[in-house]
């Protein structure tokens, strides 16, 4: 029987499901995926490799820095108050009613106290000490410290003077956290970084309040990096806007944190911030912007500087300000509200400081751009021992002779006199150069290179070659007083008309300033007076290539043609050059190759090279001496007698004009016992000047001399050197009681006979003597 099966009644059969349609994309998506977190493994070990890289081994680049010598203190120093003042105030000293702590000076009448503050010099370390110096007149009358304890002398910090920076201009002078002062750090994480101590390099807080402050407000006013993150833009990264780079940052920021410690990252990040524009260097971290904008170390930097400098940190061109006072004013001001708010400080303390005005120091400018003549020589010198690199990368530090004092005279005294010559018609076109330097040591201690000595450009003080004029002529009256049995000062000469033909077959034939000759002279009379008759005539009675000698033996050697006309200056030096040759005739012929610098420290302080005083005799001191003689005769009753129009007439100084053909050239060089400084006027296109020696540099010379106070010339001759008594026209040996004698020097035995005392003929004077040698006999019976 067959059975039916009603559809309830059927066993159910399992089934499939349809399969559902693939989905490719999600296979890619994890491949996809897998080839991003390899690409992103691969990203972190390389930027992990960087950052490891550039932050464990030198992290900046430090030029060398440049610095004047240090002012070293005792009793009997040569020094004025206000000079010392000044110096302390370009120091960055501040001036208080009673001194505190390092940076400060108070002032009691003749009496300045003040606390150092310390520094690292070649020889070791000078400690930081406070200090009472008492000044009588223009030099220091007792030094000691403020506690009472003697003190024989003490070194002030050096004034740095400049850098030597590699070509993208960066700067900074490097410190380490235990030199940044009160509430530094405080300040900077409550301003940037509130979460800094609690993040790893990226705070997911501080973006979210900065994208609710900047939602809320319609604007980007906050943003939402860390100190890390900023550590890293700055120290790895381009200014490039973008989420590639944001996200670069943010990972390179938890390596960073991975590795090392915050006190590191906040070390790093003080050195490395950027802080401010000079020109075309690049002012980075605090330690230098404590330096630029206030001229003090960073250590000594108050409450309101520290909350400015932290206030720029936003936008250091915003906020300059030397720029913006006010825009910064208020900034500053913000941030010490923010620190009232978290309870860095008291209200009180935020209130007192908000009082207190920016304080920015008025120069605008740090100093590699003070002294660019002098850094320029400071420059050569150096690249005769370093190279390059090592000096624009290292942080060398270079103590040289630089003398800012002398320097700010050397700069007035220019200044005045242009000023004072401004009617001239075509002195606006005239530029200038000056040399001041030790004639004992051969230290150059001032330097200018243009009338504008703060602009760096042409160096005429090293680079200018122009014809000397007379001032070549102490060269050759030295070759003729090294004979002294042919000349003396009181040798008669030929101040007389005179031709010679050269071997060219030119006729050369001099003439003196005022077309005058001058007969018979004596040969003193011939320098002083700078007669050019009788110069020429006894050079070429010396012969010029003896002349020429002599020249080289005073330190130049210039390559100069045995011409007639090299006699009179015909022949081109630098300012230097010259300063170099006057050296020697200062120095008691002793040469002695100019130097700026005095030694060099690499960046951890130690030696690296000294730059040792050199000195070598070239000429006999008795010959040096005469021509010394002849040379005070000049200043005396020469051609630079007006210099005691502003001199003291108990200052004996020695020195010569030159004034070149059509007065293209106006030079003076003169010396005291312990300064020497060398002065042309002149114009670059060699057109000509309304100037003389005498009109021009000698008036330059002598208003810096005025107030430099150079040491009066030692009169003590040598011993080889008598002096003796002659007469005025003859030369003749004379008595010191006859009218108009002269007292003149001479080598041992060069000079004349005595001559009879006056009243008596020749032949009366032996019998004389003999009654005079009886009466004291009888005397001392």
């Amino acid at each position: 029987m067959t059975r039916s099966r009603t559809p309830s009644s059927r066993t159910p059969r399992s089934r499939k499901p349809a399969p559902r349609p693939a989905r490719p994309w999600l296979g890619w998506l994890l491949k996809l995926g897998a080839v991003g977190l390899v690409l992103l493994a691969g990203l972190a070990i390389y930027l992990d490799a960087v950052v490891q890289e550039k932050f464990s081994g030198k992290r900046w680049t430090v030029p060398a820095k440049v610095y004047a010598r240090p002012l070293e203190l005792f009793s009997g120093l040569k020094l004025a108050r206000e000079d010392f003042i000044t110096e302390l105030q370009a120091l960055g000293y501040r001036r208080t009613q009673k001194v505190q702590g390092p940076g400060e000076l108070a002032v009691n009448g003749n009496q300045v106290e003040l606390h150092t503050r310390g520094f690292q010099f070649y020889e070791g370390a000078e400690p930081a000490q406070q200090l009472r110096v008492r000044f009588s007149g223009n030099q220091v009358a007792g030094l000691a410290l403020a506690n009472g304890g003697a003190l024989a002398v003490a070194r002030l910090e050096p004034l740095l003077v400049g850098g030597i920076y590699p070509a993208h201009n960066e700067d900074r002078i490097l410190i380490q956290l235990d030199q940044v002062p009160p509430y530094l750090l405080e300040t900077l994480i409550a301003v940037e970084d509130r979460e800094f101590y609690n993040h790893l390099g990226v705070s997911p807080k501080s973006i979210a309040r900065a994208m609710w402050v900047n939602t809320t407000s319609g604007a980007l006013v906050q943003g939402g990096s860390t100190l890390t993150q900023q550590l890293v833009k700055n120290f790895f990264l381009s200014n490039e806007r973008s989420l590639t780079r944001k996200g670069t940052e943010a990972l390179m920021a938890v390596l960073l944190e991975l590795h090392y410690d915050k006190q590191q990252i906040l070390e790093a990040y003080l050195n490395e911030v950027f802080l401010g524009q000079d020109g075309q260097r690049a002012i980075h971290g605090f330690g230098l912007a404590g330096q630029y904008f206030f001229g003090q170390p960073l250590a000594e930097l108050s409450l309101p500087q520290v909350a400015l400098l932290v206030g720029m940190v936003k936008g250091p061109s915003y906020y300059n300000p030397r720029r913006y006072p006010e825009r910064a004013l208020e900034r500053r001001n913000l941030v010490l509200d923010l620190l009232a708010e978290q309870g860095v400080v008291s209200g009180e303390e935020v209130a007192r400081a908000k009082k207190a005005p920016l304080g920015v120091s008025s120069r605008g400018s740090l100093a590699n751009t003070s002294y660019p003549a002098f850094l320029d020589m400071v420059k050569r010198q150096l690249r005769q021992d370093y190279q390059d690199e090592d000096l624009t990368e290292e942080g060398l530090r270079i103590f040289t002779s630089l003398d800012p004092i002398l320097q700010l005279k050397a700069e007035t005294a220019m200044a005045e006199t242009l000023k004072r010559l401004g009617g001239r018609k075509g002195i606006d076109e005239v530029e200038t150069a000056m040399v001041v330097t030790n004639p004992q040591t051969g230290e150059v201690q001032a330097l200018l290179g243009s009338r504008q000595p703060r602009f760096a450009g042409f160096n005429r003080a090293l680079d200018a070659q122009r014809p000397i004029g007379s001032l070549v002529k102490p060269a050759v009256y030295l070759t003729a007083l090294e004979k002294p049995s042919q000349y003396t000062l009181t040798s008669l000469l030929q101040d007389e008309p005179f031709s010679v033909k050269t071997a060219d077959g030119q006729v050369w034939q001099p003439k003196n300033y005022d077309h005058r000759a001058h007969g018979t002279i004596f040969l003193y009379q011939g320098l002083a007076q700078s007669y050019n008759l009788s110069t020429a005539k006894l050079g070429l009675e010396l012969g010029v290539p003896s002349v020429l000698k002599t020249v080289a033996r005073l330190g130049v050697e210039p390559d100069w043609p045995a011409y007639p006309s090299m006699l009179l200056g015909a022949g081109a030096l630098s300012p230097v050059q010259v300063a170099t040759m006057y050296q020697t005739l200062a120095n008691g012929g002793f040469s002695t190759p100019l130097r700026g610098i005095r030694s060099v420290l690499n960046a951890a302080g130690e030696p690296l090279k000294g730059y040792p005083y050199e000195v070598q005799q070239r000429f006999d001191p008795g010959a040096i001496h005469l021509v010394q003689e002849a040379m005070r005769r000049v200043m005396r009753e020469g051609t630079a007698r007006s210099v005691y129009n502003q001199l003291p007439a108990s200052l004996n100084v020695a020195g010569k004009t030159g004034t070149s053909n059509d007065s293209r050239d106006s030079w003076f060089a003169g010396f005291g016992q312990d300064l020497l400084a060398v002065v042309w006027m002149g114009r670059d296109d060699n057109g000509k000047t309304p100037l003389t020696g005498a009109t021009g540099a000698l008036q330059v010379w002598a208003s810096f001399m005025r107030t430099a106070a150079p040491t009066s010339l030692d009169a003590t001759p040598p011993d080889n050197v008598t002096r003796a008594w002659v007469d005025p026209y003859s030369g003749q040996g004379s008595d010191a009681s006859c009218p108009g004698a002269l007292q003149m020097p001479y080598i041992r035995g060069s000079e004349p006979p005595a001559g009879a005392p006056c009243g008596l003929p020749q032949e009366l004077q032996a019998p004389a003597e003999q009654v005079m040698d009886w009466v004291r006999g009888w005397l001392q019976q």
